[in-house]
């Protein structure tokens, strides 16, 4: 059984689901009869019997294929999504233009010329092959059609059995050839549609950008979301503990007078290394997210930084109103970074940082005097600033000859 098998699955194998390709041809056809009705009907409204009526009969179809062109393109990917499986993406990612600035668009120009001359192309070569599926199944189905011819026509043509044989014989194979070219002529429609009637490669790497940009955006806000979480916890919680571990330690050293010399030394030390550990925290929990910039803003953020320096910084901040949570993160970020690197490299007597905002921008500058030579690259701090501000959608550029001075420059999008 299993060898008689094998040959009837390779007979039947060009007609395994060829009937979605039929139903998606069939479709495309009574698509193509609605377009062709949108095309006759102001020829039948308006007879062509003066000038101005001729001239109204020949502009007046593309119009109505133009205000039709937006439901017959929610056609055909219905057609397409429903038949095929086959979804192709809309090029108008929010909401669907009037058929007026649908014209004015690159793809309602694509979508009208399938309507217009590849659509009604597809759709007679369709048409052919329906009617050659209909050929077909009249041919391998004659001997059953000759049983109603009369017995006496029957009788006078004594050969007809060996044509009707031969007549078999074409539409069986005119079945496999209407099969293959179902699938051929699906997979044209596919590729043609997918072409006019969805996205350009330009229009996708641009929706692919903006996704982009809108996932990285929310990966940063969620960065800096945690962050802040991670102070919270650090202040309210480890720093606490440090804190009465500290004070604990002191009143016992203050109290406890009768202990050994070793105990009182191993308090001491104790008691040192806690508040040196409550400084080293504190320092860390500033550098995560400092709690004066969430609540009174980057100005005075910046210049708290700049009075922990070791050396004379001069402050500008004119910030008519507040950038995002985000943008003051990196702004702030910057500032405390170049500024660290003003102190460890530049050999500098002062600096200067200038924050201000112009329209849509927020402009950082942090100068100094100091010898140059700064270079992203040298492994100082600068590319890691350079991928933060990157993150954002800002740029960095730097200013540092050799000698001095140094003049680091950030634009950051400012959003309100």
């Amino acid at each position: 059984m299993h060898t008689t098998a094998r040959p009837a699955r390779a007979i039947t194998r060009p007609f395994r689901g060829v009937g979605r390709p039929v139903a998606f041809l069939a479709t495309g056809v009574l698509i193509q009869l609605g377009v062709l009705l949108v095309l006759a009907l102001p020829w039948m409204l308006f007879v062509p019997a003066a000038m101005w009526a001729v001239l109204l009969a020949v502009l007046a179809p593309s119009a109505a294929v133009a205000l039709a062109g937006p439901l017959l393109t929610a056609a055909q990917h219905g057609r397409f999504r429903t038949r095929l499986g086959v979804d192709i993406p809309s090029p108008y990612p929010g909401r669907r233009p009037g058929p007026r600035a649908w014209l004015q668009t690159p793809a309602g120009r694509r979508q009208l010329v399938y309507h217009l001359l590849d659509g009604p192309l597809l759709a007679l070569a369709a048409a052919l092959v329906l009617l050659m599926w209909t050929a077909a199944g009249a041919a391998v189905t004659v001997y059953g059609w000759l049983w109603l011819v009369p017995l006496d026509w029957r009788v006078d043509h004594p050969g007809y059995t060996t044509w009707a044989a031969y007549v078999t014989a074409a539409g069986t194979a005119l079945l496999y050839l209407a099969a293959w070219l179902s699938g051929a002529l699906s997979r044209l429609d596919t590729r043609v549609a997918t072409v006019l009637l969805g996205p350009s490669r330009e229009e996708r790497l641009a929706r692919r950008v903006d996704d982009l940009t809108e996932s990285r955006a929310g990966l940063v806000a969620a960065v800096d979301a945690e962050r802040r979480r991670i102070e919270r916890d650090l202040h309210d919680g480890a720093q606490q503990r440090l804190v009465s571990l500290a004070v604990n330690l002191g009143l016992a050293r203050a109290t406890l007078g009768d202990l050994p010399e070793d105990a009182r030394r191993v308090i001491d030390e104790a008691h040192r290394e806690a508040k040196e550990t409550i400084e080293e925290l504190s320092g860390l929990v500033r550098g995560l997210h400092p709690a004066v910039l969430e609540d009174r803003g980057l100005d005075a953020a910046i210049s708290g930084v700049a009075a922990r320096v070791p050396l004379p910084v001069r402050v500008k901040a004119d910030l008519p109103s507040r950038p995002s949570p985000t943008i003051e993160a990196v702004a702030y970020f910057v500032v405390s970074e170049a500024l660290t690197n003003v102190v460890k490299h530049a050999e500098a007597s002062r600096a200067e940082v200038t924050v201000e905002r112009f329209g849509p921008t927020l402009l950082v500058v942090v100068g100094d005097d100091g010898v140059g030579g700064a270079d992203p690259a040298g492994g100082t701090g600068l590319a890691g600033l350079a991928r933060r501000v990157a993150a954002v959608d800002g740029t960095l550029s730097v200013d540092s000859p050799v000698g001095g001075p140094t003049v680091l420059t950030v634009e950051l999008p400012c959003v309100p």
